[in-house]
């Protein structure tokens, strides 16, 4: 089970839900659905990151936009927080779950013109939608919630709340169940999920790929090192077992990877059999797969299995279109044939929540049919990894060849010119955190913490031309968001690249009009989420706007109005705010003059003056000698540049809110 971290650590704010959203729909059921079925024994694969943001949701500690809107009284929803809903609700399988519910249908067919009563239903199914299968049916009160079916009450929003907490909160504790029990077993992945031969070296690359295009050599071991180690204390600490056994990252293998992975503690790693056809220079037939191997290097070794690619992808994308009887019985009929008669280690390995949404019920049914066959089969033993492994005699290997489970090699992850550009700014931000030595242990401590988050490999997932989401952007956003965190931990501005997507635009300036009014709270932090959502946003020409040697006096400005509004021509208040601002004194100006301008100065600038004209910009003019920034307090932070000669944003023109 897997899920990237979406959390940034700087705002402290979740930018996507989906942990939380898979998290109630997947990773608990799935094992409790094995109480049915004490002969069947799995090995479940967690990832650390996953669990840390699960543990602050059930907690009730998350700071989660999406969370926010879902329990907000619909009648208090602002225009933003509609539009928001709007644009995220129905981001859902339409036929397995969307249409699953008469309702919810019916809103994503209306879903421009709702009511105050249609919001809350939106707000309640889009919720409900993915609560754990069984537990719809076991909680009485969540039965009724769906039974009822429209028409929502406050209490039953306050309630779905409440439950959510509840089943999130059931995720960590069943896993410890079973695994004491000892009919799981619990193996892990780097902590933040990197891709552990590219950490090595990214240079390997060519070997899996010869002649593919590669970003500046990336060698860090050492992180390598940390992801791994820290998944092991931290799996111990959090389920009260040190894992043995390892899936590394995407099934990302090498022999240094592997290396690590052994002086980590590592007693077993798996990846995929495409990787052992390269290994062993032949085809990984069903008789080369169904075994279990040693890897042994300089005194180092760790036993390998290689999952047979076919017959897992069968249930991760094929056997959604099929009935619960016919596949199940298709699969353990491809098992026997391929077996054919030998004993035989057969390893199913698949991703463990994104497969079931596309599944009648979630999965559940064929779940069941399968789990209820094998266990009443005389020839066939579900067992975890450790148990397998100590029934069959390893054959050697003296290496393995550096690939993933996709494609036997890292194309995915580096050599289109996304993920090579998004690799040179993962070095630069390595780079600045070794050259940041006299920084504060506290700051370095977050810098290092931003860069293994940046290492994971879902960032680079969605760059190139491989996958496609309509989160793609949110992504790349995040992504550069965990790295221009690394600079501004160490008090130094990030570079300027940082405010452009990866993700291929033409260069150049970027403007988007407001969409809403807004009235934020001038403090000069971020208080909330929506206070600036729905605001017009500009980021200035990087290769324009930079004086003074780089110096540019903010990466980013958002601004609005209240207007048409109060005030005492009656055109209500303008609100700007400056990320990543320099040192400087900052103002607004119309058309018509300079205004009185409100400036607060934090860990962002927010200013606000009485419109007077349809045109501004922000004028910047150097501080006095020895001067500090009008309103500034102390969460200004010490590492901006300071500007030495005026400016205006826009360096040239006006922006307009007429």
């Amino acid at each position: 089970m897997h899920q990237p971290f979406y959390k940034d650590l700087w705002t402290g704010q979740y930018k996507l839900p989906w942990t939380r959203l898979h998290a109630l729909k997947d990773y608990a059921g799935m094992v409790r659905i094995l109480d049915e079925f004490p002969k069947i024994h799995q090995t479940f694969n967690l990832v650390p990151s996953m669990l840390v943001q699960i543990e602050e949701y059930a907690a009730g500690k998350a700071s989660d936009p999406f969370l926010d809107c879902a329990l907000l009284p619909a009648e208090d929803l602002s225009e933003a927080q509609r539009a928001f809903i709007l644009k995220y609700f129905f981001q859902a399988n339409v036929g397995r779950i969307i249409r699953r519910y008469p309702r919810y249908q019916e809103l994503h067919e209306k879903q421009d013109r709702l009511s105050t009563q249609d919001l809350r239903d939106l707000q309640i199914l889009s919720q409900i939608a993915w609560f754990d299968e069984d537990l719809l049916v076991r909680d009485p009160e969540l039965a009724a919630l769906v039974r009822k079916g429209r028409d929502y009450s406050l209490e039953d929003q306050k309630m779905m709340g409440r439950k959510q907490l509840e089943s999130l909160g059931m995720v960590l504790p069943v896993y410890r169940e079973f695994a004491a029990r000892g009919q799981i077993e619990i193996s892990t992945t780097p902590f933040y999920h990197p891709i552990l031969p590219l950490l090595c070296d990214s240079d390997i690359a060519g070997i899996a790929h010869p002649g593919v295009p590669l970003p500046r050599r990336f060698q860090f071991p050492e992180d390598a090192f940390e992801q791994l180690q820290r998944a092991r204390v931290y799996m111990q600490e959090k389920l009260g077992t040190a894992p043995v056994g390892l899936w590394p990252s995407e099934g990302s293998v090498s022999d240094h990877a592997i290396a690590i992975a052994a002086e980590c503690g590592f007693t077993w790693a798996a990846t995929d059999n495409g990787v052992l056809a390269r290994t062993i220079s032949r085809e990984a037939t069903p008789e080369v797969t169904y075994k279990s191997y040693i890897w042994q290097q300089s005194q180092l070794e760790m036993r390998m299995i290689f999952r047979d690619h076919f017959l897992s992808d069968l249930i991760g994308f094929q056997y959604s279109g099929m009935g619960a009887e016919e596949a199940a019985a298709h699969f353990l009929e491809q098992i026997r044939r391929n077996a054919d008669g030998r004993e035989s280690l057969v390893p199913i390995i698949l991703d463990g929540e994104n497969a079931w949404e596309w599944y009648a019920a979630n999965g559940r049914p064929f779940l069941r049919e399968l789990y209820r066959r094998i266990s009443e089969a005389p020839d066939l033993e579900a067992l975890t990894v450790s148990e397998a492994l100590a029934k069959f005699r390893p054959e050697p290997l003296q290496g393995i060849f550096p690939a993933s489970w996709i494609n036997a090699n890292f194309d995915v992850w580096i050599g289109a010119e996304e993920d090579n550009q998004s690799w040179n700014y993962l070095l630069d931000a390595r780079l600045a955190y070794d050259r940041a030595t006299n920084a504060a242990p506290e700051d370095r401590a977050l810098a290092y913490e931003e860069i293994l988050i940046s290492e994971g490999s879902d960032w680079n997932w969605w760059y190139g031309p491989e996958h496609r989401s309509d989160n793609r952007p949110e992504f790349d956003e995040l992504y550069r968001d965990h790295l221009a965190n690394v600079y501004r931990a160490l008090k130094l501005d990030p570079p300027a690249a940082l405010s452009h997507p990866i993700l291929r635009e033409q260069p150049g300036e970027f403007h988007e009009q407001p969409t809403n009014r807004i009235h934020p709270t001038l403090d000069g932090k971020v208080t909330s989420f929506f206070e600036w959502s729905g605001a017009g946003r500009y980021r200035p020409d990087p290769r324009s706007g930079a004086m003074d040697g780089g110096v540019a006096p903010a990466r980013e400005m958002f601004y609005g109005g209240d207007f048409p509004g109060p005030g005492p021509d009656g055109h209500g208040q303008l609100y700007v705010r400056l990320d990543g601002a320099a040192k400087a004194a900052f103002g607004i100006e119309f058309e018509t003059g300079p205004a009185k301008t409100e400036v607060v100065t934090g860990t962002i600038v927010e200013m606000s003056a009485p419109r007077d004209g349809n045109r501004f910009r922000v004028t910047v003019k150097p501080l006095p000698s020895g001067g500090t920034a009008a309103g500034s307090s102390p969460q200004a932070a010490d590492s901006a540049q300071q500007i030495l000669t005026p400016s205006t944003i826009p360096a040239d023109g006006w922006i307009d809110i007429g």
